[in-house]
């Protein structure tokens, strides 16, 4: 019979405002490294939108979207823009959560403290989605200087960006809750962020695809992100924007029903739950 004291993996997270010392502690440390941190996550864009838009782009000319034919070098900037936000937040979840975690033991610290894990897992998600936001700001702020797009409705990019950070962070932190190290996040890039960085229609139009590709890649949140802030760039509302948002709830909220133990080099005594309301953890 299984211990009533123990934590069902059903069970809501128990959450408090304990959340925000820890995100201001996450604020404090990247302060300190802002300035490389801002080149590492606009770097890679830039470079695709320089390289792929400018240089491709030439060859290419203007391609057919959202009822008109624009330049490819806007098309591609409204993609970017969402891939930017992904590799953010996804790399912050990943590698620095996973770092603090077990290498730097900030965790162990922390949990000294009357704050629970719920909390700490919460910052740590809510964290990853501000660094998306802030490679979204940095990045549309080079394009608005490039004048790739005035649009007054960009700067509903913004919302949009900070919601897809938070959707790619809660799904990288339940593959950093079943990696027995960094060397399996390799993975989680090869095979899913980066088919759905080639499939979402960040390069090309999804249109392009066979019929059965759309279809599957149209509940990609990669998809979601791109289909919500490419009309923007057009100065166009984005058509069925509650299915694409619900599209990013569904995958922010959605969790497999393992109840599995950290590895052995983990916390001592923690135990980290995947239900269906949120990688959150528990002390066993």
């Amino acid at each position: 019979m299984a211990n009533r004291n123990e934590a069902s993996v059903w069970a809501p997270p128990r959450l408090s405002m304990r959340w925000w010392p820890v995100f201001q502690r996450n604020l404090l440390v990247w302060r300190k490294l802002a300035l490389p941190s801002l080149l590492a996550n606009i770097g890679e864009p830039l470079l695709w939108l320089v390289a792929f838009g400018y240089g491709l782009g030439a060859m290419v000319g203007r391609v057919p979207t959202h009822g008109q034919e624009v330049p490819y070098i806007v098309f591609l900037a409204s993609g970017s823009i969402c891939m930017s936000a992904m590799n953010a937040a996804s790399f912050e979840a990943l590698y620095s959560a996973f770092s603090r975690m077990h290498v730097q033991k900030t965790w162990d610290g922390i949990l000294n403290t009357p704050v629970q894990l719920d909390d700490v897992v919460l910052a740590e998600m809510l964290w990853a989605g501000f660094k998306a936001l802030f490679s979204v700001v940095a990045i549309q702020g080079v394009m608005l200087a490039l004048k790739i797009s005035l649009s007054p409705k960009l700067v509903l990019v913004l919302p949009i960006g900070l919601v897809a950070g938070v959707t790619f962070a809660s799904m990288a932190l339940v593959f950093n809750a079943k990696a027995q190290g960094d060397d399996f996040f390799t993975y989680y890039f090869a095979v899913l962020l980066s088919p759905m960085m080639f499939l979402s229609g960040v390069f090309f139009p999804r249109s392009q695809l066979p019929g059965f590709a759309q279809t599957i890649t149209d509940w990609l949140p990669l998809t979601a992100a791109v289909e919500l802030v490419r009309p923007l760039f057009l100065d166009q509302w984005t058509a069925d924007a509650a299915r694409h948002l619900a599209v990013l709830a569904a995958y922010a909220a959605e969790r497999w029903p393992v109840h599995s133990s950290l590895p052995t080099h983990a916390l001592s005594g923690l135990k980290l739950e995947i239900g269906p309301l949120g990688s959150f953890a528990r002390l066993a």
